[in-house]
């Protein structure tokens, strides 16, 4: 542009601003943004929207709620999408009640929410657990004059079901079906996968067969829904038979399908076959593959074999909390208290989160040993990581 001689404007910065928040690009969106005020372009509500989000991106919560004040101070009139991203930003970091406040503002100023700023607000709510809160922005949205889609009741649903309200979540599903919003395998897919979670196989059995009678075709979602069900019933050649059928019909099993496979064997103690078929994941070149290696790890040890467990979770290069957590749990149900604990404490060291359910295990099982001056010390050093923690 500049060998061309033309001027870069607001809506170049614009451009450069967004790109860089979309990368998480905190310094170049603040370095441009600086460079467009010292060239005496002004900004706009959208180089303000851009700066805002990078900084919620970016896990500072404070500073875009400053650029919105910003916006605010400079008689620039705000959009939806300058209050959605304040809502889902709040949201995001647990302020749910300044979301709604925030929310409730704008209905004072006779600012009309849209279907999507209700959506982010009932999915902020839902993630946090208040669900009472989310059902009655879901019942003003009914009275709003908008509709609530197919992503609005899908949220408010998942959250029943993550709550334990089974109930609740089936009205809701139900309400979904009778104003068809049940077009398509996500909405059956997930009632399916919350009573597979809590081993209600038979009903989950029924809303697969309700979904093939309404005429609803199979994606792969519904395969690995339909894998599972058949893994947690143990029928795992059933399991293995439906891989030809999703070839078949034009899909490619992804690493949630080996996942749940391996996961399947694991639980059957079919551990030889488990770890053949994770070999084979990573042949065909799934790069995640954590969750099936604590899959397999768990179905070690479980099987016996926690030797082979410890090699199996020396080699891993990836690991997170749950990998450390179960190898602790699984440690002390095969009584080996002090290796358990000296994991614990490495974890500790590093600052690798562990279970607390993990933690008391091994602090039992010490003192149940005889070992009470070692849990005493495993107990100090416990509380001693937590304040260095804070």
């Amino acid at each position: 542009m500049k060998e061309a001689g033309i001027n870069p404007d607001v809506v170049t910065y614009n451009s450069l601003i967004a790109g860089a928040s979309k990368h998480c690009l905190l310094s170049q969106c603040l370095d441009l943004f600086e460079e467009m005020l010292q060239k005496g372009i002004r900004p706009d509500l959208w180089s303000y929207n851009s700066l805002m989000h990078c900084f919620f991106k970016s896990g500072e919560p404070a500073e875009a709620n400053r650029v919105f004040q910003d916006i605010i101070m400079s008689n620039t009139d705000p959009s939806t999408t300058t209050f959605n991203i304040m809502i889902n930003g709040h949201c995001k970091y647990g302020y749910t009640e300044n979301a709604l406040m925030l929310f409730r503002n704008l209905q004072r100023h006779r600012f009309t929410p849209q279907i999507d700023t209700y959506n982010i607000l009932i999915n902020g709510l839902c993630k946090a657990g208040r669900l009472g809160a989310a059902r009655r922005i879901l019942k003003e949205l009914g009275q709003s004059g908008h509709v609530p889609n197919a992503i609005t009741y899908t949220t408010v649903m998942k959250c029943c079901f993550r709550s334990r309200k089974f109930k609740q979540g089936l009205e809701i599903f139900a309400e979904m079906k009778e104003k068809g919003y049940t077009f398509d395998a996500f909405a059956y897919c997930t009632v399916m996968g919350a009573l597979i979670k809590r081993g209600r196989i038979d009903e989950a059995s029924e809303f697969m067969e309700n979904m093939v009678r309404d005429g609803i075709e199979l994606d792969m979602v519904s395969y690995n829904t339909l894998i599972n069900m058949y893994c947690k019933k143990g029928n795992l050649e059933a399991a293995y038979n439906l891989l030809d059928e999703i070839e078949k019909g034009g899909f490619e099993c992804d690493k949630y399908t080996h996942t749940i496979l391996i996961d399947g064997l694991c639980k059957a103690s079919n551990v030889d076959r488990a770890e053949r078929h994770l070999r084979y994941m990573n042949v065909m070149g799934f790069d995640s593959n954590l969750v099936a290696f604590n899959c397999l790890l768990d179905g070690l040890c479980k099987a016996g074999q926690v030797d082979y467990a410890m090699k199996v979770f020396k080699s891993m290069e990836l690991k997170d909390s749950f990998t450390y957590s179960s190898l602790v749990h699984n440690l002390c149900k095969a009584r080996r208290f002090h290796s358990a604990s000296k994991l614990l404490l490495s974890c500790l060291r590093s600052g690798v989160k562990i279970l607390r359910s993990a933690q008391r295990a091994v602090l039992l099982g010490l003192s149940s040993s005889g070992y009470s001056r070692e849990a005493s010390k495993l107990r100090s050093k416990i509380r001693l990581a937590k304040l260095l923690q804070y």
